[in-house]
């Protein structure tokens, strides 16, 4: 009864994708920013999440063994020329509002739990998006140049997601974003992995991520933007 209900709620979610959506792939035909990217076999001695600290949102964290289907590591990837900020203070904006780089026509953050102010262990967010990863997520890191989301129970993703900036030589910065999840359930792994609709959705959005935040640094990307992913089959991710 739970699979049907759960499995239900991602039908109605998939059913809300076609504005957001048509936006997305506007933008996608208009690409002009060169991307590179590669796809290899991963392994779980190297693809593997970061372990999680004990304690936080009471029991109610979806991680990668929660999920289905193979596990994908994913790493997007900027360097940043000309930029008018430091690794540290570029940071520092995102960390006072994740919106001020999310490409809201697609994702907005929106704060559930957490005191106001820059973002901080413990606090909690759904972030909307018009895709199977749309949910809710807690905050289980931060420094001064990054931070990371763990999806909660509901998500459509298990797993984590992680945003950081770098020094990058001279007045350049680079900026990354680093997953590891599987999906949430079969719905989502089906459009995912095999009909690829969510995951080319997905790699639209957080490139767009990437050109927000070279705007928001004030500097222009040199290179194009990498995208990497490894995938770790369901049995090596210790799953179902």
């Amino acid at each position: 009864m739970g699979t049907e209900i759960s499995l239900g709620r991602r039908a109605g979610t998939v059913a809300r994708w076609p504005v957001g959506m048509g936006l997305a792939f506007w933008r996608y035909l208009w690409r002009t920013l060169p991307l590179h990217r590669s796809d290899e076999d991963g392994s779980p001695a190297d693809d593997l999440p970061p372990p999680l600290p004990d304690g936080l949102a009471g029991g109610r964290l979806q991680r990668p063994e929660d999920g289905s289907g193979p596990l994908f590591r994913r790493r997007y990837r900027v360097r940043i020329e000309g930029s008018r900020l430091t690794a540290a203070e570029l940071m520092a904006e995102m960390l006072g509002d994740p919106n001020r780089a999310a490409p809201i026509e697609v994702a907005v953050f929106r704060k559930t739990r957490g005191a106001t102010g820059p973002l901080r262990v413990g606090d909690e967010f759904v972030v909307r998006m018009p895709g199977p990863w749309d949910g809710p997520v807690v905050v289980v890191d931060r420094t001064p140049t990054s931070f990371r989301f763990a999806t909660l129970q509901g998500h459509l993703e298990a797993g984590q997601i992680e945003f950081r900036t770098s020094a990058g030589g001279g007045d350049a910065v680079c900026f990354e974003i680093e997953s590891w999840a599987r999906s949430g359930d079969r719905l989502a792994g089906l459009l995912y992995d095999r009909v690829r609709l969510a995951k080319e959705m997905q790699l639209h959005m957080w490139t767009h991520f990437c050109e927000r935040a070279a705007k928001l640094a004030g500097g222009r990307i040199r290179g194009g933007i990498s995208i990497d992913t490894r995938r770790v089959e369901v049995e090596a991710a210790g799953g179902r």
